[in-house]
């Protein structure tokens, strides 16, 4: 009878576990795998400041809405701790029994969930500046955390995505992954910064100032 494999499942780990296991070159959680974590961090400050809103606004649909979806993303961006280092199995085997054409279409697909995490992190950041409008000081910071959060998980990825992509020798793919993500960053930072405008903390003098 067959020994049965072993999957590790890296979303279940500690976080003293986890961050030791990310560290570790000999474990398959990479760079995507971090970004998720990161994520999955934005998306719960996201959630916790959707509570606080919920909480002071009273409850309505959009309200309401609030807290389920980013609930919702909180719980997908832990999944894609673990969809990272499956999307990247193929390239795995391909890199150790595979010819040219097989590895450059596992590359390819090995960058499936860093492409994932960048366009989320990207509705991440436009969700933390349309909740911001209806937040007080404390939702404020948590919606701060989120964006600073989402933006940084984001380049995370999109990093790897170049990197992996500069290993391709089509130069159009090349040439495609780069101009994107220098599109979808720049939007992202304008994104970000409006985020932190919208958010940015009011002391008491200037409060009394306006007053």
């Amino acid at each position: 009878m067959a020994e049965g494999i072993k999957i590790q499942i890296y979303r279940n780990e500690t976080a003293d576990n986890l961050t030791k296991k990310l560290a570790d070159p000999g474990e398959n959680a990479d760079i995507g795998s971090a970004a998720s974590a990161s994520a999955a961090l934005s998306a719960s400050m996201l959630a916790r400041a959707a509570v606080q809103i919920r909480e002071t606004g009273g409850e309505n649909e959009k309200l309401d809405w609030y807290v389920r979806n980013t609930e919702i993303l909180r719980s997908y961006m832990v999944k894609l701790i673990d969809e990272d280092v499956k999307c990247r199995g193929p390239l795995r085997r391909a890199l150790k029994e595979g010819d040219d054409r097989t590895i450059e279409a596992a590359r390819q697909s090995a960058v499936s969930i860093c492409l994932e995490i960048v366009n989320m992190m990207g509705q991440c950041i436009n969700l933390a500046g349309e909740m911001a409008v209806l937040a007080g000081e404390e939702a404020k910071a948590e919606l701060a955390a989120a964006a600073d959060l989402a933006y940084g998980a984001s380049k995370a990825a999109g990093r790897y995505v170049l990197y992996m992509s500069s290993l391709s020798p089509d130069d159009t793919y090349r040439y495609v992954m780069k101009r994107e993500n220098q599109l979808t960053m720049q939007d992202q930072k304008e994104a970000y910064e409006r985020v932190i405008a919208a958010t940015e903390p009011v002391s008491e003098e200037s409060g009394k100032q306006e007053r």
